[in-house]
């Protein structure tokens, strides 16, 4: 049921969730570290997410970003994100941009409040100091900026590439590097560079900081994947042993890696929508939705409320599915080989749904700036219906076949477990922090596109264990179904995309009647449209957790800056503090139970 009990959904009270007030965050600052920031820029840069944004000369970073994580009274102790920019073509730029800027997205979950901290770098010194002493994810983060624009974080434990392979030439995510294979030289593969490449891969412990057991003794070296059914995709871990114990890992990804957030800047902003589909592969909408609405944010779109309630109801359609995966593949991992097949019987159920809405199945595409592309087929609401009403006695199977299997409690309780500060610590989100009893999801504390008129609860876990990991995505599942019902129950009438110009495809109702109108239509189509300057970030609760795209418009028909934040590249990071003192079998069953997608971490 609904907040408001209407027969049709009115999202005319429903609020996007707004950042509080920030002065206070710069009196606290500079009241512990006076002089420490410079002019805030958010009316300069044109920042519309309205995240508090502060420049910062690069030699304070390190004592503001001690303020901002220890001494404050409620501190900023998750590090969302940290990317950078390279801002030498740029047309809109602000009063302090520079040749590159560093921009730190910082999160605060006792205040539910988030800051951005940006460095300004010039060409010719291209160094900062690193932030890992103060959150320990930073160090991924790190590495890709380095890997992917050549910037140094001095103090960093081992900066090296992490996306592209060792023997890569130049930092791709310049403006000066190609952005097509038809802009470079054919590739080609000698024998005599099959031998670098071979030898580049080659594992070097010591550059890790491991170390043998005694002069007389050593560990044993394992490498598990990059190909091999447990780690579910292109993935590689070289283990540590001591005999079957894990001493410390390595994970080693980029073997998926496709340039995505490069194909931003040479897409137009209508056309790059399938790309996004192909980030969390098993998420669908859910990938277009954070990139549609930062388009629609820095367009001024307002979508209509019919389309905001079906995109909420295909969502969470996708969260069934991903989670329906993860169950009967988890299982899998762990023994348990019957479930999957049970479970894909279910998900080609609800993907004939999809097909019939959208006319595809796992990469839809079907959201569109200003809307969906589609209003639902007739009949729609007896296919949902039907579904709703068939799959929680399955779940119910479900329920004794897996989660009260004896096999499967053994392998999964108490192992793998973390607690809510070190998922905090290591930027896990989603289902793996809710795990630890930590009640916290995007959709209740910053209710986007209607959420906060759905009533749903948020399931949460007491262990951060396997089980729990695991326990918290099947009960989201029929978290899912009560707002699907309620999707259902209280459709709203009326048009499925804005009448706003910069939406796309444009309203085609005009076009055949005069030229004036049809020139338009064909420009905004085959270039797409022309998106005010600005930045903003964008953020959905996704199937693995939160999912962001960081955009920033030059004033054009491109992307200047496709930022994806992904939640699957955070939780990998987190695989040496869980593994240590692990037996192999109980890393599979960890893995299986971080449910990550590898096109999700690498991009």
């Amino acid at each position: 049921m609904t907040k408001d009990n209407s027969q049709k959904i009115n999202l005319a009270n429903s609020k996007n969730w707004q950042m509080p007030n920030t002065l206070p965050i710069a009196d606290e600052i500079t009241a512990i570290n006076a002089q420490l920031l410079l002019t805030p820029v958010t009316a300069v840069e044109n920042i519309v997410d309205d995240i508090p944004s502060f420049w910062l000369a690069k030699d304070q970073l390190s004592a503001l970003m001690q303020v901002l994580r220890h001494e404050l009274d409620k501190p900023f102790d998750f590090c969302f994100d940290i990317t950078a920019i390279d801002e030498t073509e740029r047309n809109h730029k602000g009063i302090n941009v520079i040749d590159f800027t560093v921009s730190y997205h910082l999160r605060s979950y006792e205040r539910n409040q988030d800051i951005r901290i940006k460095i300004a770098l010039t060409a010719k010194d291209k160094h900062l100091n690193s932030v890992c002493a103060f959150w320990a994810n930073a160090n991924w983060y790190e590495r890709e900026i380095w890997d992917m624009f050549g910037i140094v974080f001095d103090n960093h434990p081992y900066l090296t590439r992490i996306l592209m392979p060792h023997t890569w030439q130049g930092h791709p995510l310049l403006k000066t590097h190609p952005a097509r294979a038809t802009e470079m030289e054919p590739f080609t593969l000698p024998t005599y560079q099959q031998d670098i490449e071979q030898q580049a891969l080659q594992f070097e412990p010591e550059k890790w900081g491991m170390k043998r057991q005694d002069k007389d003794n050593d560990f044993m070296f394992l490498n598990l994947g990059p190909n091999h059914p447990s780690v579910h995709g292109a993935f590689r871990i070289v283990l540590q042993m001591d005999g079957e114990e894990i001493v410390d890992c390595v994970p080693d990804i980029g073997y998926h890696h496709r340039g995505a957030e490069k194909m931003g800047e040479r897409q137009s902003w209508h056309s790059y929508i399938p790309y996004t589909d192909r980030i969390d592969y098993l998420g669908g909408v859910m990938n277009n939705f954070p990139y549609v609405m930062a388009v629609e944010k820095l367009a001024g779109i307002t979508v209509p409320d019919r389309a905001k309630v079906i995109r909420i109801m295909t969502s969470e359609m996708f969260r069934i599915l991903s989670h329906l995966l993860f169950y009967g593949t988890f299982a899998q991992d762990i023994g348990a080989l019957s479930p999957i097949f049970y479970m894909f019987i279910d998900r080609e159920k609800l993907f004939a749904i999809i097909e019939a809405f959208t006319g595809a199945r796992m990469h839809p595409s079907w959201f569109r700036i200003g809307g969906i592309a589609s209003d639902l087929p007739k009949g729609w609401d007896k296919l949902v219906r039907d579904f709703v009403e068939y799959l929680p006695a399955r779940l119910d199977i479900y329920e004794k076949m897996v989660m009260q299997n004896s096999l499967i409690k053994l392998r999964s309780v108490d192992v793998g477990a973390y607690t809510a500060s070190e998922a905090i610590e290591w930027g896990v989100t989603g289902p793996g922090l809710r795990a630890t009893g930590y009640s916290w999801d995007l959709r209740k504390q910053r209710p986007y596109s209607g959420y906060d008129q759905f009533d749903f609860e948020i399931p949460t876990g007491n262990k951060g264990d396997c089980y729990d990991r695991c326990r918290v995505r099947v009960d989201e599942m029929r978290e899912s179904i009560r707002i699907i019902k309620q999707c259902l129950e209280n459709m709203p009438e009326g048009p499925v995309k804005a009448e706003h110009p910069q939406t796309t495809p444009p309203d085609k109702s005009r076009t055949m009647v005069d030229i004036d109108t049809l020139i338009p239509h064909f420009v905004n189509v085959s270039w797409g449209p022309v998106i005010p300057a600005g930045e903003v970030t964008m953020a959905v609760e996704a199937t693995k957790g939160i999912m962001a795209y960081h955009l920033i418009s030059d004033g054009n028909t491109m992307s200047y800056r496709t930022r994806i934040r992904t939640p699957s590249f955070a939780h990998l990071q987190m695989l040496p503090l869980l593994s240590r003192g692990q037996m192999v079998a109980d890393l599979i069953a960890t893995l299986g139970s971080v449910d990550y997608v590898m096109a999700d971490v690498d991009r």
